[in-house]
């Protein structure tokens, strides 16, 4: 990157600079916290750990030899000599490559050139600031998180992206979700077209049953009501 001449290289090239020693650093320190200090866990927990059967570490290691040795096989093909055809394409003006290329003698060469640049310097450097902030004086780290407490509180919660995605995304979809459900299955659908039609139907034979009660002068009275209403509605209607 630090060959590009496009306006900005410089500065994107610091910050990958940079991310090569954070990455280093943070890697590093989980690996040290992991391996090479007091453990953090309890004897329940302890009590559960297991190696990792020979079906799940045999596929790891098969797949971590040629990741070792695919950079070394394949660097010059894939980059300088078209290994992947048309599948990426860069304009001549971004081409770093190209640059990049007109000093490549190989990969051995290019891994003794590392050695000396800036990047394995600074990856070094996080190996060593990690190993010994976190072994040998972690009350260094304990002083730095009281003095930028609002930074790091800030970086630790990730930007409170993951808030802002569970308040908003995710609690207006659930918001949504209940006023759906509510308004449209509870009482829409099994309020009123469902339990509503039963309970329409209910009550409606309800009045029913009342009207069929089994005696016969009831049925009487009822006919000659009917009647007299017949002939009401006849003479006078």
């Amino acid at each position: 990157m630090h060959l590009s001449q496009v306006p900005g290289s410089g500065y994107a090239y610091f910050c990958v600079l940079i991310g090569v020693f954070v990455t280093a650093l943070y890697s590093f320190r989980m690996f040290f916290l992991v391996f090479h200090t007091e453990e953090r866990m309890d004897e329940h927990t302890r009590s559960h750990l297991r190696e990792s059967p020979w079906v799940v570490t045999l596929p790891l290691v098969l797949l971590a030899i040629p990741s070792a040795i695919a950079g070394f096989l394949f660097e010059g093909p894939m980059l300088f000599q078209g290994l992947l055809g048309g599948a990426i394409s860069v304009l001549p003006g971004h081409d770093v490559l190209a640059e990049l290329g007109a000093e490549y003698h190989g990969p051995l060469a290019m891994m003794l050139h590392g050695l000396l640049a800036p990047p394995f310097w600074l990856a070094a450097a996080g190996v060593a600031s990690a190993w010994y902030v976190y072994t040998r004086r972690p009350d260094i780290a304990e002083s730095v998180r009281a003095r930028v407490q609002g930074l790091y509180t800030l970086l630790d919660h990730k930007y409170y992206f993951d808030e802002f995605n569970d308040r908003v995304f995710a609690g207006g979809g659930r918001g949504l979700g209940r006023l759906f459900w509510r308004a449209g299955d509870a009482t829409l659908i099994d309020g009123w077209l469902v339990n509503g039609t039963a309970n329409t139907v209910g009550r409606l034979a309800g009045v029913l049953r009342r009207v069929q009660s089994g005696y016969l002068y009831h049925y009487a009275f009822a006919m000659i009501i009917g009647l007299v209403g017949m002939l009401s509605w006849v003479l006078f209607g």
